[in-house]
């Protein structure tokens, strides 16, 4: 980097080499960081609007050979919402979970998001309450019999995770059109199935189909 006599950076780019790991400022309204001689770290020059910045606000701009010291590694430098999860073991066992509202906005956070429910091999009640979720059929919860999806983006009963034990399944407000893809549900043990607040409301004879 390039910095003048004032410490502002006047380089369009923070760093030369690894450029995949590199923040393009060229191409963005993101106000240069300006080095701070009294503690050696990247600040940023105005206020962003957050009242309290994260942890890895000081190392955002900053490659993997100056990150020692601190906590922060792979893909969580553009992802500061991630946090340690539940071991593994712990997850195995886990009988009722929710987690709702995750704020899934990165493809590494989903992916991850996705191996925690690889896991869950023992869960009866779920709730995936507003994550955004779009397809889950990769999935299998074996145990499950209480499964809660509402405001996420299914468009499909083929969407939905492989449950074989349910006999509570929630999908309010999604987007499924059609009830094409039921039919897997007649294997199960199904009490009840909460669909309101979808497009498939609208189509005739609903209810008894």
């Amino acid at each position: 980097s390039l910095f003048s006599s004032s410490g502002l950076n006047t380089s369009t780019r923070v760093c030369t080499s690894y450029p995949s790991h590199c923040s393009d400022l060229s191409d963005t309204n993101t106000p240069l960081p300006v080095l701070s001689r009294n503690r050696g770290i990247l600040q940023q020059s105005c206020d962003s609007g957050i009242s309290s910045p994260l942890p890895s606000d000081s190392c955002k701009y900053l490659t993997w050979r100056d990150l020692e010291g601190h906590d922060v590694r792979g893909s969580q430098i553009r992802c500061p919402r991630v946090r340690a999860g539940k071991s593994e073991n712990l997850l195995k066992v886990l009988l009722n979970l929710n987690l709702s509202f995750q704020d899934l906005g990165d493809p590494y956070q989903l992916e991850n998001f996705n191996k925690i429910l690889w896991r869950l091999i023992r869960v009866e009640r779920l709730w995936l309450v507003d994550n955004s979720l779009t397809d889950l059929s990769a999935i299998r919860l074996p145990r499950c019999t209480e499964l809660n999806v509402n405001k996420n983006h299914f468009t499909s009963f083929k969407q939905l995770p492989k449950i074989p034990q349910i006999q509570h399944l929630s999908l309010t407000e999604n987007n499924i059109e059609t009830l094409n893809g039921i039919s897997f549900l007649r294997h199960t043990p199904l009490e009840s199935l909460i669909l309101k607040r979808n497009p498939c409301e609208f189509q005739e004879n609903y209810r008894q189909l």
